[in-house]
């Protein structure tokens, strides 16, 4: 709590200004005990009442070695490409390319992976392509239930694949 100290009067060395009569001066002494121990009460009380939320990460697996290449059937390979404008095209094996909707891609990406269990899908980005755009479409994929996928690099085969299905 507080204290008041009611002490210290006046010296008699000032013999000159022995007239004028100085006030008391009081001194204030504020102890802090009880603000330390509300402040760890509090503290204490927001720990233990904080829910604490799990990050939320998605798993990669990376291969252990980049000079070790993995066959794939070609049936069961699923490309998606995505141009820089955020036109996505799909094909599977070396079918010609189909353009399809980002609002229609969940459904397209269900379709394929009942039809083919061991479908691996194969998402390729255009550089200039917006980063959301790859995240949103990772999400789709997570949504759609298809946990095995692989980003690559877009080639210029690619691109000339693009430009040639966007013409038609």
């Amino acid at each position: 709590m507080a204290g008041v100290d009611a002490g210290g009067g006046e010296s008699r060395s000032h013999a000159k200004h022995a007239k004028k009569k100085k006030k008391k001066r009081v001194s204030i002494r504020i102890d802090m005990t009880p603000m330390v121990d509300v402040a760890f009460l509090l503290l204490t009380f927001f720990m233990l009442t904080t829910v604490f939320s799990k990050p939320q990460t998605m798993e990669l697996n990376l291969p252990p070695d980049e000079k070790v290449t993995v066959e794939v059937a070609e049936s069961s390979l699923l490309t998606l490409r995505v141009d820089k404008d955020g036109t996505m095209f799909w094909n599977m094996g070396s079918e010609p390319l189909q353009k399809v909707a980002f609002n229609d891609l969940r459904t397209t990406l269900i379709q394929r992976n009942q039809a083919n269990p061991k479908l691996i899908t194969l998402v390729k980005v255009h550089r200039e392509s917006n980063y959301k755009m790859m995240v949103d479409i990772m999400d789709e994929l997570n949504l759609a239930n298809i946990t095995r996928f692989s980003l690559a690099p877009m080639t210029d085969k690619d691109l000339q694949m693009m430009v040639k299905a966007a013409v038609m």
